[in-house]
């Protein structure tokens, strides 16, 4: 900017203050397209807001490809005046998916790792969460609409299993599913800040973060109501048809 009007760079600095523009930052954003984004969003904030009496609403997600990277060198541990180090690059050693279920009533999370990530492992983890809540509730799942979802082997379960509800969010609109919240900080500890020789030492590490989790859990608290968002919605489309 500076090189095309002639200005010194300080002086398109504070021309930027000045006016709050901040060109370096972006935000991301998605509008969903789904025809059904309405029902679905009330239905979904509906359950977040007022979840239904004797029932347990878990916001499911799952994270594949985590990657047990272990570094080429061994790295500096924290000191006073020093933080830790690490190298810039790393071996693979494999890959593990995460399957994660967060009680939005308490906070506390189920869990499991498994080498892939298809309607066969997601049905294993359909068991475990039947094996892990008391069972004389409903139980309402949460979920995106990625293909194991809804897969036929899946849809023969949920009819034998009559007391488990899924509620799938719109397309494009993952935000409303607040599972995923839980997966960012294993996924951080194996891309950023791990070291793993192998991936049963990723599993390890992941069930240890869960675990700690699960000493200290808080209630998942969801504010916005339906119509809030959705007049955001509306302001969003109208800014997008002006452009």
């Amino acid at each position: 900017m500076a090189a095309a009007t002639g200005l010194s760079p300080s002086t398109i600095g504070r021309i930027w203050r000045e006016h709050g523009l901040k060109p370096h930052l972006i935000e991301t954003f998605k509008l969903s397209n789904d025809p059904q984004f309405v029902e679905k969003l009330k239905d979904i904030v509906g359950l977040y807001l007022s979840p239904p009496e004797h029932a347990i609403v878990l916001s499911c997600d799952e994270k594949s490809q985590i990657q047990a990277l272990d570094r080429t060198q061994p790295g500096l541990p924290l000191k006073r005046g020093r933080c830790g180090t690490m190298t810039h690059d790393y071996k693979r050693n494999g890959t593990t998916s995460l399957f994660a279920a967060l009680n939005v009533l308490d906070g506390t999370v189920i869990s499991e790792c498994h080498a892939r990530h298809r309607h066969q492992e997601w049905l294993k983890f359909l068991k475990l969460i039947k094996s892990q809540v008391p069972t004389d509730q409903e139980v309402h799942l949460i979920c995106d609409n990625y293909g194991t979802h809804t897969h036929p082997k899946v849809q023969a379960w949920l009819k034998r299993n009559p007391r488990f509800h899924f509620h799938f969010t719109p397309t494009g609109a993952s935000w409303l599913k607040h599972g995923g919240a839980v997966l960012s900080g294993p996924d951080r500890q194996s891309a950023q800040a791990g070291s793993f020789y192998n991936v049963d030492d990723l599993i390890g590490a992941i069930t240890e973060y869960v675990n700690e989790h699960n000493r200290c859990p808080k209630p998942f608290i969801w504010t916005a109501s339906a119509n809030d968002i959705l007049a955001k919605v509306k302001r969003a489309r109208a800014r997008l048809n002006k452009l």
